[in-house]
């Protein structure tokens, strides 16, 4: 596996072979998927909400009728055409080209989700950005992790290693608090509160 984070070039690359590489808007694994993402969500509303990773946007307009304010970030611009499009009537919703750790917004949210995300990044970039959310996430703050958990040999980590990468950040006199754990056939499904 490599040892370095994915750059935004390989993400530029893969969306310049396919405008949706990984079939969000087709797929029924992605669907039920989605379909999950919301339902772990405790709260029916969120005042401001971060979403690593949104692509082209499939699962950013369904978690936009529960949030006051969602900011959607993706690595590569060449998606983010295609979200900006599907999200414009959602006024509420900040589209916008973000590399995470080096780039993290400023502000608190009340929802972060770190979506098939979290494996593209090495260890310590990880670390970085599991650091900077914690910051950044309020007090009783969700923190939603969704990853898929089979060995891809491209990618620096497995979404197992991302996800207990943040459970080490929960227990006793620990950051997060563990809500739910899920895990399905080939994805894993996190939620964390901040306390």
């Amino acid at each position: 596996m490599p040892v370095s984070s994915l750059n935004t070039r390989y993400f530029d690359d893969v969306y310049r072979a396919s405008n949706d590489p990984w079939s969000f808007e087709t797929s029924p694994y992605e669907r039920a998927k989605y379909e999950a993402t919301l339902a772990a969500l405790p709260r029916e509303h969120y005042t401001n909400a971060f979403e690593i990773g949104c692509s082209i946007g499939v699962l950013s307009q369904l978690l936009a009728s529960r949030c006051d304010a969602l900011l959607a970030v993706d690595a590569s611009e060449l998606p983010l055409k295609t979200a900006r499009a599907r999200l414009e009537p959602y006024t509420h919703v900040t589209v916008r080209q973000m590399s995470i750790p080096n780039e993290f917004p400023e502000g608190q949210f009340d929802l972060i989700l770190l979506s098939e995300v979290g494996y593209y990044l090495a260890v310590q970039d990880l670390q970085r950005a599991r650091r900077k959310m914690i910051d950044q996430l309020t007090k009783d703050g969700h923190l939603l992790l969704v990853h898929w958990t089979p060995v891809v040999h491209d990618y620096p980590l497995t979404g197992d290693q991302v996800h207990e990468t943040f459970m080490e950040m929960s227990g006793p006199d620990k950051p997060l608090k563990h809500l739910l754990g899920q895990r399905e056939e080939t994805y894993r499904l996190d939620l964390f509160q901040k306390i």
